[in-house]
């Protein structure tokens, strides 16, 4: 049987809470210690793997012996404090039993979404692939609120996917892939092994958090499956609950294979594309649709309607007369500025705002159009 991670080279590999952790014994270590063999394998291959795993706040509340259900903020990110250290002892210790260096990456919502603090980001993880070490990386659970949180950690395996042009993200489950409709809810649904195009019809059958200790469910890995695979990636739904679940994939056992876009975005693009906030929307005519999909800027006279309040360089949404969202970028203007001059022209701009003024509401630059990317997520580079 072939090998099914065999075409991927750099491999982003997302663990859930409720597979590393047992509410009531904690770690599960015999588990963490076959996936962790899986990955020596891969390493001992010349693949690059990254680890993006929950955990700190489920091990912590065992360690501290909390009682189940919900967790005042503070007490999540005290339990966080606690699990994280925990955490990354037991993944050191179990990668470094196969030679392999660990290296702890803690991330928050702003050292994706603002660009100098991606790039920092992204820098410091090249280099520890760079010198044959496994990234382990985590939401920083300990400072971050639930204004500022990536929310799941199939979003945040997905953001790490697109920033370092990785090849493939799996997403290791507690369901064996995608299927028709959730199979606890429907005995009929049936598995779907690959996914070329993420529809609105795919979407659908997306259904809630699947656990406790689990914030998403598999609207989350649609959502984290847009962003991995317009930035050119592909990615892998499965099982994570038997042992040795990578293995398990190389021998092609059930899993949902979701095709990477034929035409990834370019790494600036791919940033943009992948913001999880906005801070905007721009509603724009039919000429507009039309001048972006043909690789055009986005100019004042196009925009019918401004909505939010951001500034010059956030990243707003550009929706279509339905109301479909067609594109993002990073606005030229604030939106006091923008409301101001939508619908005008440039000589009218002028006059309104004064000289010096920016020919774009949207430069190409700085624009990712979509092909119905809210409902395919498949993005192409308008540059």
């Amino acid at each position: 049987m072939s090998d099914g991670l065999a075409s991927f080279r750099r491999i982003v590999i997302k663990v859930g809470s409720a597979l590393l952790v047992d509410p009531d014994t904690g770690l599960r270590r015999e588990w963490l210690e076959s996936l962790t063999q899986d990955v020596a394998g891969l390493h001992a291959e010349g693949r690059e793997v990254l680890l993006v795993s929950s955990g700190a706040i489920a091990l912590g509340r065992s360690i501290l012996k909390l009682s189940r259900g919900p967790l005042k903020l503070e007490e999540s990110q005290a339990a966080a404090a606690v699990g994280q250290i925990a955490l990354s002892r037991a993944y050191s210790e179990a990668l470094g039993a196969h030679g392999i260096e660990a290296g702890q990456i803690l991330l928050t919502l702003g050292d994706t979404e603002e660009r100098r603090r991606y790039l920092n980001a992204r820098a410091t993880v090249g280099t520890l692939l760079g010198f044959g070490a496994v990234p382990v990386i985590n939401e920083n659970d300990t400072v971050a609120t639930t204004e500022i949180r990536y929310g799941d950690n199939d979003r945040l395996a997905a953001r790490v996917a697109a920033m370092m042009s990785a090849d493939l993200l799996v997403l290791l489950s507690d369901i064996d892939g995608l299927y028709t409709a959730p199979p606890a809810q429907d005995p009929n649904a049936t598995h779907i092994p690959l996914v070329e195009l993420i529809t609105p019809q795919i979407e659908a059958m997306a259904g809630g958090a699947a656990s406790l200790l689990s914030r998403g469910g598999m609207k989350t890995k649609i959502d984290a499956g847009k962003i991995a695979t317009g930035a050119g990636a592909a990615m892998i739904i499965t099982s994570g609950q038997r042992l040795h679940p990578l293995d398990a994939v190389r021998r092609g056992e059930r899993a949902t294979l979701f095709q990477a876009a034929a035409d990834p975005v370019r790494s600036r693009k791919r940033w943009i594309a992948g913001h999880l906030n906005t801070s905007g929307r721009l509603h724009v005519d039919a000429g507009a649709v039309q001048a972006l999909h043909a690789g055009k800027s986005l100019l004042p006279a196009g925009v019918k309607r401004v909505d939010g309040d951001f500034r010059r360089g956030d990243t707003i949404l550009v929706l279509d007369e339905t109301g479909a969202e067609i594109a993002r970028g990073l606005v030229s203007y604030d939106a006091s500025d923008a409301r101001l001059i939508a619908g005008l022209r440039s000589a009218e701009i002028e006059e309104r705002l004064g000289q010096g003024v920016r020919a774009a509401m949207i430069h190409r630059d700085d624009l990712v159009v979509g092909r119905n990317w809210q409902d395919e997520g498949v993005l192409r580079d308008a540059g």
